[in-house]
């Protein structure tokens, strides 16, 4: 299954953020999205789950323009975690539970393969001792693996997250990427808006780089760290350590 996104454009308050972006995400890949702030990341997200309207374009899954789907239809193929989440007073299982809805039939009951999903996602983040905790009483580390946790949950053949290492610590953030990349390698389309080039150059497949509402690179970690791309955007030189195999930054504050 493959999104594709087809010269579209959307915006906030009638002005376009994003302007004729065309781009393909794929199952089996995880791509990073990155790009200054206001370049339109985020918005590439919501437009592609319908969340945001379109002004132009369209978008197509599986060959099916998503204009004729309903939003429980999309939410079926597509989970989608947003940046900004608000802290319902449920326990970290109840919340789990709540990717399971667009698979439940009215009245929404949760079936016994509804919970165990749930839970084999609360192991997959590490989290299921955790799942009788308050949400509010957690620390925003471990609140945000139960968020992603949810959207595993959701069991769709691809999953947007925008900014999921927020909170985490470096080694929940490198434990993420690797169930990210897991998750790829079993043939899900994982797509990730992220800050940390390092982090996204070291564990993405892809990278796509948005600048100014359009697509300034999509390519492999290497091709795009070749071309000067992100020396040219960013201000900063990142450069590959083969030996150590990760990216880093070079600043040069003169």
């Amino acid at each position: 299954m493959v999104i594709e996104l087809k010269n579209i454009c959307a915006g906030y308050g009638g002005e376009d953020v994003l302007k004729n972006v065309s781009l393909g995400l794929p199952e089996g890949k995880l791509t990073a999205i990155v790009g200054t702030n206001g370049s339109g990341k985020s918005t590439l997200l919501k437009a592609a789950v319908g969340i945001l309207p379109l002004t132009a374009g369209e978008i197509l899954l599986d060959q099916m323009p998503t204009a004729g789907l309903y939003r429980r239809d999309i939410a079926k193929k597509i989970s989608y975690l947003a940046q900004g989440k608000s802290v319902p007073s449920m326990t970290v299982e109840q919340m789990v539970l709540h990717g399971r809805f667009p698979h439940l039939k009215y009245p929404r009951r949760y079936s016994k393969m509804d919970r165990e999903i749930s839970r084999n996602a609360l192991r997959q983040m590490g989290i299921a001792d955790l799942a009788d905790r308050p949400l509010p009483l957690l620390s925003g580390g471990l609140r945000q693996k139960a968020y992603i946790s949810m959207a595993l949950a959701q069991d769709t053949g691809h999953i947007l997250l925008d900014e999921p290492t927020t909170y985490l610590d470096i080694t929940g953030q490198l434990e993420l990427m690797k169930t990210l990349r897991a998750l790829a390698a079993k043939g899900k389309g994982v797509v990730a808006v992220m800050h940390d080039l390092p982090l996204a150059f070291g564990c993405a497949d892809r990278i796509v780089v948005l600048q100014n509402g359009g697509i300034a690179a999509c390519d492999t970690p290497e091709k795009v760290c070749k071309s000067g791309l992100i020396r040219d955007i960013f201000g900063v030189e990142l450069q590959y350590c083969p030996a150590e195999n990760y990216y880093h930054y070079k600043y040069d504050f003169r």
